[in-house]
Order: C-alpha cells, then sequence, then structure tokens
C-alpha cells in the first residue's frame, strides 16, 4: 500500500510525528489539554511509577521465598537476608535486599482472576471486569490508574500526564473517561544512539521553515472549511487549539530537556543499565522530575510455565539493580518523598512447579513492591502460609492496592464519576487504602 500524501506531501506518518495524530489515542495534542493542573501550593505534586510486570512474577522468587516447603514447591532458589533484620528475599533479588530499608513489600493481594485478561484488568484499575474475558483479551471496563490520574492532575510544563514505555498495558486505557486520557506511549528504545520520541520534535529532514509552510497550509484550510461549512457541527475545528500546543511544544525547551537522555552522566546511566529497561527507567525519572504525575513502565515476558529459574538467573540480576538504582536516585534527589515506585503482576504463580521447571498463574497470592512517597521503608505488610498457597493474615484485595495509589496521588478513591450514559461510576468500590502503608 502506496504512502498517502496532501499537496504538501505531508504523509499521515508526518503528521502523526508532529503531533497530529491525536484522535488514534495516546498522541500528544489531545494530552496538551491537560496542562497545568497539578500543581499543589507549598508542595512538589506527587507522582507514581508503576512498573508493570507483565505476565505474573513469581512470589516465591522475588519477595517471599519459603524455605522450609518441600522443593517441589519451594523451588531452586535460597532465601537471603536484607538490611533489615528478620526479612529475606528470594535469592536473584540482591540489589532490593541491599535497600530493604526504603521498602515496604505487600505479601497478601490476592483475587480471583487467574488468567492475563482479567487478572491484568483487575489491578490495573481496582476493579474486576463485569463479564468473563479470555486470557489473551485486552479489555477495558473501567479507567485504569494512569488515566485516572490523568484526568484528576494534568500535568505542568506541556507534558502529557501519563506516560506507558514502551506501549500500553493490557487494560491501562481511559474507557468512558474519554482518548484524551489514554497514555503517552513513547515506543523508542532510549538506550539507542540518536533517542528522538515522536511528536516532541520535527521529523529529520524537516527544518522549522518546512514545518511553518505545513503549519500555515493547514491553517489556511481550515479557515477554508469554516468559512464554507460555518453552520456545520465540525468537531475537528474544535482541535485547533490543541494542534497549536503541539506545534508549541516542539520548540519548547522544558519539553525537550525531558527527553533529553544523553545529557545525563555516564555513571548515572550505566547504574540504570545500558539496556532498554535501564534506560526506560531513567526517562521515568526524568519525566516525574518534570512534573509527570503518572508513567507507566511496561516490560513483559514474566509468564514463566517454562523454565523459570533459568529465566531468573538470566533476567532478573539486570531488572532488579534498575529498580534499585531507580529508588536510590530518586532518594539522591530528594524526589523519593514525593514519587511512589510500584512493581507488581496480574497475579503471583503456583505453589508447585510442574513438569516444565515452570510455574504458572495463581491469583490467590502475590507480592507487591511500594517505595517512596511516604511509604515507610523496612516493612512486611501481611504473609502467606508456610508453603505460599494462599494470603492468610492481613488479607488485601486489588480495590486496596488501587486505593492506596489513589490516596498517595491526592485522588479521593471513592469519588464518584459519571460515565457517557449518566451511569454513576464510584472509582474504588472498597476505597480503603492500605493504612500500613500510607506512613
Amino acid at each position: 500500500m502506496g504512502l498517502h500524501t496532501n499537496c504538501e506531501s505531508v504523509t499521515r506518518r508526518d503528521c502523526l510525528r508532529l503531533g497530529l495524530g491525536a484522535l488514534i489515542g495516546g498522541g500528544l495534542v489531545d494530552a496538551l489539554r491537560l496542562r497545568g493542573e497539578a500543581a499543589l501550593p507549598g508542595r512538589r505534586p506527587s507522582s507514581c511509577i508503576l512498573i508493570w510486570m507483565d505476565g505474573g512474577p513469581s512470589h516465591y522468587e522475588t519477595f517471599d521465598p519459603k524455605p522450609d516447603a518441600p522443593r517441589e514447591v519451594r523451588g531452586e532458589f535460597s532465601p537471603i537476608e536484607t538490611s533489615v533484620p528478620g526479612i529475606y528475599f528470594s535469592e536473584p533479588m540482591q540489589r532490593l535486599a541491599a535497600i530493604a530499608d526504603k521498602l515496604a513489600i505487600v505479601r497478601s493481594i490476592c483475587h480471583n482472576q487467574g488468567n492475563h485478561g482479567a487478572g491484568n484488568h483487575y489491578m490495573m484499575t481496582g476493579a474486576p471486569t463485569r463479564i468473563p474475558v479470555g486470557c489473551g483479551a485486552f479489555v477495558s471496563f473501567h479507567p485504569s490508574l494512569g488515566s485516572v490520574a490523568a484526568h484528576e492532575r494534568g500535568a505542568i510544563g506541556g507534558l502529557p500526564p501519563y506516560f506507558s514505555i514502551p506501549s500500553m498495558s493490557r487494560s491501562g486505557g481511559p474507557n468512558f473517561l474519554g482518548a484524551k486520557y489514554a497514555p503517552f506511549v513513547v515506543p523508542d528504545d532510549p538506550s539507542r544512539d540518536g533517542f528522538r520520541v515522536r511528536d516532541v520534535a520535527p521529523p529529520r529532514g524537516l527544518d522549522d521553515r518546512r514545518a511553518d509552510r505545513r503549519r500555515d497550509l493547514r491553517a489556511r484550510v481550515d479557515r477554508f472549511r469554516r468559512f464554507a461549512e460555518e453552520s456545520a457541527a465540525d468537531p475537528a475545528v474544535t482541535l485547533d487549539t490543541y494542534y497549536e500546543q503541539g506545534y508549541d511544544l516542539m520548540s519548547s525547551r522544558d519539553a525537550q530537556r525531558a527527553f533529553r537522555i544523553g545529557d545525563e552522566p555516564d555513571a548515572v546511566r550505566d547504574a540504570y543499565g545500558r539496556n532498554a529497561f535501564g534506560q526506560r527507567a531513567l526517562l521515568a525519572r526524568r519525566l516525574v522530575e518534570a512534573g509527570v504525575p503518572f508513567v507507566t513502565l511496561n516490560q513483559g515476558g514474566w509468564d514463566h510455565h517454562i523454565g523459570i529459574f533459568k529465566a531468573y538467573r538470566e533476567r532478573m540480576s539486570a531488572f532488579e539493580s534498575t529498580i534499585a538504582s531507580l529508588i536510590q536516585d530518586l532518594d539522591r534527589r530528594g524526589l523519593l518523598e514525593t514519587t511512589l515506585v510500584v512493581a507488581l503482576g496480574e497475579f503471583g504463580r503456583t505453589p508447585k512447579i510442574n513438569k516444565d521447571a515452570g510455574r504458572d498463574h495463581w491469583s490467590s497470592a502475590m507480592s507487591v513492591l511500594f517505595a517512596g512517597c511516604g511509604t515507610p521503608g523496612g516493612l512486611v505488610v501481611g504473609s502467606t502460609d508456610r508453603h505460599g498457597y494462599a494470603a492468610n493474615e492481613r488479607v488485601l484485595a486489588p480495590e486496596h492496592f488501587a486505593a492506596t495509589i489513589y490516596t498517595k496521588l491526592g485522588i479521593d478513591p471513592a469519588k464518584i464519576f459519571h460515565a457517557p450514559n449518566g451511569r454513576p461510576v464510584q472509582l474504588v468500590s472498597d476505597p480503603t487504602p492500605i493504612r500500613e502503608l500510607m506512613g
């Protein structure tokens, strides 16, 4: 299929790269409607970096080891001491164990949605699906945490209020809040030389004069359309202001600066890890530093039905080291007190190791990491039984998880929204945050 161009040879791809693709969802122009709402008097607004481990990480091989369980349950890793006496993590979590005094681990969140589609939705929204959905479903029956943050908080400095890097999670969208509260997606790999983010700079080869000429052409077309169809209700006309803001952003030094990851010292980039996830975490730090209230790092590959121990040996060291570096970097910069870092997936893994040396889906137990934004460190909330089959003390639900995030972001989890059909929708059906995490 050939490229579709207009008389100025502007392709659809160029439009997207210029920030003119907002109606597709997750584009910059719609997101710019939300600028400037987040500042709170007398204090830096809080932010959240949510590290989404898509597929469901194992609680056994991360934060809830069971050394006294039979081998077919406990697996191949040993527990290790952390910086907090009496708290043990699993062997792959070396760097996070060393900073356990800055972390809170919740071991007792559970639910009854044992497939990826439903489990993802429940944890990403705080609401169960209204109907059964398949394991591979991408569903949205309720606004996601990030979309609600975008709606309620906005952003400062012209940046979109909700980012999802490098892609949107299955249920990370806005539902009835509308496409303008969808995440701004950054698919590019910031660990590569010449990293650029689409929609915040003109395409390569398009100089400022050519960009201005295209802008003027669009303005002339719009004026002709309004003259010819003055009485027609054309919703596209109402986007003019946001297109103008999109062009403004391309010349905004503050916005450009947030994405210039190459400005970071080599030592900082090395600490995060010179890999895609490491540099995306560094980019997330730069975004919250610039005032973005919600960033999701969507990292897949945690559905280990086969070879879980080999996979964790090969992958976890770099992954958990990046998370530790992120938390320590935020702390050094004075940002951890206003930035919540959360790491989780849709559920945990089965107690018994299967015939393929893997673990299957298990929603009766999971572990979630919290750090920052007033969260007490050196804390474990709840527990599972001695074999890790199920949460058995301080049993919590996804609703409590969502209510905790909203409360820390200054959003009332009991708020009532109204869908376009007039139906009232409570943000979280049980708006009680996890009290131990509130400081």
